[in-house]
Parts: C-alpha cells; structure tokens; sequence
C-alpha cells in the first residue's frame, strides 16, 4: 500500500485541489481541510497564535495516527500564519510548505509580483523572500474576492477579466517584476487565463512541493 501524504488546506475545495495534484504526480494523499471557506479561514489566521497552532497539531496529530509520515500545506496564507518546523519536530512528521519553495526563488530572482489571497500570505511570503535575499524587490496585492470567485466556480478568463487581474499584473511588469508568483494554491485554478493577459512568467509553488516531497 502507497504511503499517504497528509494534505492541509485552507478550505475543502483547496485541500480538493492539493489531493489533486498529488494524484498527477502518482502520490496518494489523505485530505485534512482547516476550515470550511475563505473567510472562516482568512478569521482563523489572524487569531490567536497559541489556538491556531493548538489546532493544527491536532490535525497533524490526527493524520500521524491514520500512517501518513509526510504533509503537504497546500494553503499560503496557512503557511505563513502558522510555524510548521516546530509542529514538524512535535509531530515527526515531514512537513512541506509553499515558503519552502519561495526561499528559491530569491536567488533566481530581483523583483518579483505576488498576488496572494489575503495580507496574511503576503506578508508569509514576502518574509520568507526577503529573509532570503534582502535585495529582492517584491510588488504584492491580494484578492480574497479571487478566492471567492474559484470556490464559486466562475469560469477563468470572466474571473480574470471581472478583477483586473490583467491590468495588476501589467502594473507590476510596469514597476519592474520579472515574474508573477500565484500566492494562493486556489490561483493555478485561472492560470491559463491570466497567461493571456500578461507577459509575465507565472510561478505556481505547487510545483516545488511535489518535487520536494517526491525526493523524500
């Protein structure tokens, strides 16, 4: 019997989304969603630091004791809310983030865009880039209404076009972005449609992490 990765997620439809990619990359996963929607989600990020890390070990707990030995964050603002390397060491288990990627990419990089979900990930992920390379330039925005509109299934390019998601990545190609990072594991939901919109490489840290848990 494969090994189960534990996926933990904002919601049930981003934990959907991350036991879907593990599925591509031939892995099977054990779905642990946090919350039930984004703003239930975006709430529990901002409350108290000893709740939120009490209630995560549970989960983490939980999957330990159902045999899964490794997770997959797949929320960005979860990972910058909550300090998974202690909860890591605490649980056994070996835990993978979309920050764990973002360190990367400051050496590949000298300004990048990010659009995240809310200014929880954004903060997360500006930390972690610049805590990598102070150098680095960051241009960021965050939409929650994105978030809202994947969980709503609007088609991609009405969602692309609704927001102007378009004109925010040309404002950040205009300030000097070499690259638009989709902070927000819902984002790769309207990947293809913001393609067309922009110029700009769209990095999608769900890439990363497969990688990472796959050299495990």
């Amino acid at each position: 019997m494969k090994e189960k990765i534990a996926v933990l997620a904002g919601t049930p439809v981003d934990t959907r989304m991350g036991m879907d990619c593990l599925r591509r990359a031939g892995l099977d996963g054990a779905a642990f969603p946090v919350g039930q929607n984004p703003v239930e989600q975006t709430a529990f990020q901002v409350s108290d630091t000893a709740e939120k890390t009490a209630l995560v070990r549970g989960i983490l707990e939980r999957a330990a004791r159902q045999g899964c030995t490794r997770a997959m964050i797949y929320c960005n603002s979860l990972s910058g809310a909550v300090d998974f390397p202690p909860l890591a060491r605490a649980t056994g288990l070996r835990i993978v983030t979309p920050l764990d990627v973002y360190r990367d990419l400051a050496a590949r990089f000298r300004a990048l865009g990010v659009l995240s979900a809310n200014a929880q990930g954004l903060a997360g992920i500006e930390r972690t880039l610049v805590r990598a390379d102070s150098r680095i330039r960051i241009y960021g925005a965050c939409c929650l209404g994105a978030v809202l509109a994947v969980e709503a299934e609007e088609a991609p390019s009405a969602l692309v076009e609704r927001l102007g998601l378009g004109a925010l990545a040309d404002w950040m190609a205009a300030c000097g972005a070499e690259a638009l990072v989709l902070g927000c594991t819902h984002f790769p939901y309207f990947r293809a449609a913001l393609a067309a919109k922009t110029a700009l490489p769209l990095l999608d840290p769900a890439d990363g992490m497969l990688e990472l848990l796959a050299a495990d």
